[in-house]
């Protein structure tokens, strides 16, 4: 054997783990990461609307903001007067609203913001949907400030999120605000589905796509997903993280309904020594029949070894996944079926231990107000439980 071959076989059997982490998923998804960035984590109303709030008050020449809940509420009546305030500046705003998520939206809203300059535009509008196209909504949350700021996680635009978690009428939920390179894949993203409702995707002199600043020490991937029939790359997102994972797997999400597939993965990382542990709502949950549907795979998890708990004080809306202590993914995708094969989704994958590190505290945190499921009094359950269970189960696959 050369020297040159033992140093080959040596590098292939001590791999920086970072590094191979990147590199599989660049491979694996064909979306190249990008290096300095900065990450900061946003925990709750309280600190998420501010942040937001403040960046768009300080937008100086154009706003792109896409979600998929705008409810009726006082947290919406001040966004939609900080965007109005805005485009009365002269800064270009654009706004793009799910038809469906964002329906209960007061319209007096969208015609103050129009009066104002504000581009109003609806994703899939429920008036003229075609009935192929009915179950695939946009449930990406993006907001990108004069194309260098951006926004991203599992915050909608309601009164709900309001708060700080503290009682059942302040909903859990983490957001993120990115400087850096990865601002230019939320730009994107927002402009995927824009391309649906206008003909323009740039106005020359206005869209001056810049050069981004090298912001922090984080390696950033954006993943997207369509909306539409077929696997996307959230789903092979999600299948590669349960297949990288070697020590520690925790998954922080509002909706878990698992397929098959994923179910399997899950199991099959608990028994080759993973530590695996899933967040889930607790009696607070917004949605009984999802909750339900998950249900139905508890038994199959335990069974693995899979510890699983749910959140007591609020619903818990958040989306987080860490690994290893390593790398994290975070963004609108829940770990479900709707969210790997309907949804137009955005996650990140964030390579930078400190995030991570911050990230594992919360999920620590959250596990203090949480209820572990004891896996011999499930198997004890009432055979109303499981006969609920059966029912609901045939719906994981669109859920």
């Amino acid at each position: 054997m050369t020297a040159a071959t033992t140093d080959s076989a040596a590098a292939e059997a001590d791999p920086d783990p970072i590094n191979q982490v990147r590199r599989t998923l660049e491979g694996v998804l064909g979306v190249a990461a990008t290096e300095g960035n900065r990450i900061d984590v946003l925990l709750n109303g309280d600190r998420i609307f501010p942040a937001m709030l403040d960046a768009i008050d300080h937008a100086e020449h154009t706003i792109d903001f896409l979600t998929f809940v705008y409810w009726d509420g006082e947290i919406g009546t001040r966004f939609a007067r900080a965007l109005a305030g805005r485009a009365n500046a002269g800064v270009r705003v654009r706004v793009l609203l799910d038809g469906w998520g964002a329906h209960p939206m007061d319209r007096a809203l969208i015609r103050d913001m129009e009066r104002a300059g504000v581009v109003v535009r609806w994703f899939r509008p429920l008036s003229r949907l075609q009935l192929g196209r009915m179950n695939h909504r946009t449930h990406r949350k993006l907001l990108v400030i004069d194309e260098a700021v951006g926004f991203t996680g599992g915050v909608g635009i309601a009164d709900e999120w309001k708060g700080d978690a503290r009682n059942e009428h302040e909903w859990r939920d983490t957001h993120f605000r990115i400087d850096g390179p990865a601002v230019d894949g939320l730009r994107a993203a927002f402009l995927a589905d824009w391309a649906e409702t206008h003909l323009d995707l740039f106005e020359p002199g206005v869209d001056r796509f810049p050069e981004q600043p090298q912001a922090g020490d984080a390696v950033v991937q954006c993943v997207r997903s369509a909306a539409g029939p077929g696997q996307s790359d959230v789903a092979l997102l999600f299948r590669s993280i349960l297949q990288l994972a070697e020590q520690r797997l925790r998954i922080t999400t509002a909706y878990f309904v698992p397929d098959d597939d994923l179910t399997t993965r899950l199991c099959d990382a608990a028994d080759r020594g993973v530590e695996v542990e899933i967040l889930l709502p607790g009696p607070h949950a917004d949605k009984r029949f999802v909750q339900l549907a998950a249900e139905s795979s508890y038994a199959t998890l335990l069974r693995h070894g899979v510890r699983v708990a749910s959140y007591q004080p609020s619903m818990l809306h958040a989306k987080v996944i860490t690994v290893d202590g390593l790398f994290a993914t975070i963004g609108s995708a829940n770990f479900n079926a709707r969210s790997v094969t309907l949804d137009d989704e955005i996650n990140l994958v964030v390579i930078d231990p400190g995030v991570v590190s911050q990230l594992d505290g919360q999920f620590e945190n959250d596990l203090e107000r949480s209820v572990m499921l004891d896996p011999t009094r499930w198997a004890e359950r009432s055979f109303l439980q499981r006969v609920r269970e059966t029912i609901v189960s045939p719906m994981r696959p669109v859920e």
